[in-house]
């Protein structure tokens, strides 16, 4: 078994991990970077447009929960980003950051200086924003975020419609509020994808004092009594251990994270007794409290535009190809989820639900109809009840976690959702969509509330938003610290989605890109 040592490791080359190893060599710190997955030189990779492919590859992995009592006794399927840039690699780029409220109520669970005040210069020493400034935004940071290049006509058609059953047009989702209808922003630059590989990471990736080791699967931390010194990890090669002189930060993910600490002896002390791991911290928090969004599909057909659906096929994926290649133009420049909305379906002022749009209806998801082209709209619930956890199955690294997120246990999550479709409903029947021969699929314009909700038992899929299995707090149940420290050992850190105490409301990414850079400030203070 080999042994190297640096300053400090980092589990994780993902939105968060390659934030807090880029500003720790920035500092003049020795780090070595530890990712699972592979090097993110596959090309599908950096075109917008092909992001759905490289969720079909090796450079994502996908987690099969339990079968879901209230979503038809279905598993269902999350897949994570595994290569470097992690989930900001095959994400969708939206560019979301939730709402002030969220971080106020991140601060009233106990979490001093994670209040939207306080976080707000972070999301603005990470951005560079090629079109906004002031107040909001930022325009010096390594992430680039950006505005479409390319806008479908089914996306523009939506955008339209919502406006005319009285949706508010909003060009900053990022601003004063979320609510309305627009375009979104995107981490792309010059019709590339932005991710944190491409952006953070490029900016120390020759530097000597950065080791990036990939295919390489941290198994547990090794500890000096109370402190973390080290971490052992296997790669092709066979198994390793890694010192660090400073410590070790966990960026591995809402799933992979607390694996790693309960493989590592932290975590529930019953449930590590039972598989005989000896005890190095008991924090009965690890692994609970899982969050996610969920959202539902309501597909229209249309006879008047062609979609997306069947544009990577044949001389259509050789022209889109070359454009791209020559031109960073066209199709492939889209990030498919092009636009959205916000909505306050339960009128409390304030948004409960994201509608993501795709321009296409896919097969996969809703098997059961007839398919043309068209679109669909996927109204998803912003802050779940529900509430989840993760296990270790046995004390075999190579064994797969046992996740059970309880998705729609929460009677309120289905209602939201129940609210979305009706409000999808209502977008599908607007002039714009009438004049364009767009009709609704599913569930069907007079479909009842008990119908809608079988529908979403029967196909609602995750947003691919994992988060807070390792939460943050001054509580028994918190894992970590508001210094992201975890509690009762020095050493070790936690910097990824993990220690959101609640899930944020929109996407996840540009979140743990500004938990990175918080974490990276408080490491070494």
């Amino acid at each position: 078994m080999s042994e190297e040592s640096f300053d400090y490791i980092v589990v994780g080359a993902g939105s968060g991990g390659c934030v807090v190893a880029t500003r720790l060599v920035e500092r003049g710190a020795r780090v070595v970077l530890l990712e699972e997955g592979r090097n993110d030189n596959d090309p599908f990779i950096h075109m917008p447009g092909a992001f759905i492919k490289v969720l079909a590859t090796d450079r994502a992995r996908v987690y099969e929960s339990t079968p879901q009592k209230h979503a038809g006794n279905r598993p269902l399927a999350v897949p994570v980003g595994r290569t470097v840039g992690g989930g900001s690699s095959v994400n969708a780029m939206v560019y979301m950051r939730g709402q002030p409220e969220d971080y106020d109520r991140w601060r009233a669970l106990g979490n001093a200086g994670w209040g939207w005040n306080d976080v707000l210069p972070y999301f603005l020493k990470a951005e560079n924003n090629e079109r906004l400034a002031g107040p909001y935004h930022g325009n010096e940071g390594p992430l680039y975020v950006s505005d479409p290049r390319y806008r479908h006509p089914l996306s523009l058609a939506f955008v339209r419609a919502a406006q005319e059953i009285g949706t508010p047009h909003n060009d900053d989702f990022n601003a004063k509020t979320q609510l309305g209808v627009g375009f979104y922003q995107s981490t792309t630059f010059d019709g590339r994808r932005g991710s944190v590989a491409s952006t953070y990471l490029r900016r120390v990736r020759t530097s000597p004092k950065l080791t990036l080791r990939t295919s390489a699967r941290a198994v547990k931390v090794v500890f000096n009594q109370s402190k973390a010194s080290g971490v052992v990890y296997k790669d092709r090669s066979g198994e390793h251990v890694a010192s660090a002189a400073h410590g070790v930060v966990l960026a591995a993910g809402a799933f992979s994270t607390p694996k790693i600490l309960m493989l590592s002896g932290v975590g529930p002390g019953g449930h590590l007794r039972e598989l005989g791991i000896a005890i190095t911290q008991d924090l009965p928090g690890v692994g609970q409290n899982f969050q996610d969004h969920l959202d539902i599909c309501v597909p229209g057909t249309s006879t008047s535009y062609t979609s997306l659906l069947g544009q990577d096929k044949g001389l259509n994926a050789v022209r889109h190809g070359l454009e791209w290649l020559l031109f960073k133009s066209g199709m492939l420049t889209s990030t498919v989820v092009e636009c959205g909305a916000f909505f306050d379906s339960d009128g409390d002022g304030r948004a409960d639900v994201q509608m993501n749009v795709l321009p296409l209806i896919d097969p996969n998801i809703v098997r059961t109809a007839e398919f043309g082209h068209g679109l669909t709209l996927n109204p998803s619930f912003l802050r779940p009840r529900s509430r989840g956890t993760v296990h270790l199955r046995s004390p075999n690294p190579d064994d797969p976690i046992v996740f059970d997120p309880h998705y729609l246990e929460a009677p309120e999550d289905l209602q939201i959702l129940i609210n979305g479709v009706r409000i999808a409903q209502k977008i599908l029947q607007a002039p714009v969509m009438r004049r364009l021969g767009i009709k609704e699929v599913l569930p069907g314009a007079g479909a009842d509330d008990d119908a809608v909700a079988e529908h979403i038992r029967s196909y609602t899929k995750t947003v691919f938003h994992p988060t807070c299995t390792c939460r943050m707090g001054t509580d028994a149940m918190a894992v970590v610290d508001p210094q992201l420290k975890v509690r009762g050992l020095e050493g070790l850190w936690i910097a990824d989605a993990s220690v959101m105490p609640e899930l944020i409301s929109g996407n996840t990414n540009a979140p743990t890109i500004m938990i990175g850079e918080r974490a990276a400030e408080f490491i070494g203070h």
